[in-house]
C-alpha cells in the first residue's frame, strides 16, 4: 500500500491531456510497471483527469496477463503553465500481485 507516494514514484512523470489517447496512455503506464514498482500520471483539467483515470483502468487489464494488479493513490498539485498556477491531479500509481 503507497503510504507517502512521493517517496515512492522513482520513475518519469507521464502527463495526459484531454486530448490524449487512454489506450496509449495506459501502454504507455504498463509498461512502466512491467518494469518499475511505481509511476506517476499528472493531469490538469476535467478532460485530461477523466482520460487519466480511464488510463489506469485499460492499463489494469493489459496488467492481468502479467499477474500485475496496481494501487492508485490521488492527490492535488500545483502546476505552472504559461505562467499561470493551476491546480491538477497527480496519480500515484503502485504495482501489486494480482489476487
Amino acid at each position: 500500500m503507497i503510504d507517502n507516494p512521493a517517496k515512492h514514484i522513482t520513475t518519469s512523470v507521464l502527463k495526459v491531456s484531454a486530448k490524449s489517447n487512454p489506450n496509449s496512455v495506459a501502454g504507455a503506464l504498463a509498461a512502466v510497471l512491467r518494469e518499475r514498482e511505481a509511476a506517476e500520471l499528472q493531469a490538469v483539467g476535467a478532460g485530461a483527469i477523466n482520460q487519466a483515470i480511464k488510463a489506469v483502468a485499460i492499463a489494469r487489464s493489459y496488467l492481468k496477463t502479467s499477474q500485475i494488479d496496481l494501487a492508485c493513490v490521488p492527490s492535488f498539485i500545483d502546476v505552472e503553465i504559461n505562467g499561470n498556477e493551476r491546480t491538477g491531479i497527480s496519480l500515484a500509481i503502485e504495482r501489486r500481485q494480482a489476487a
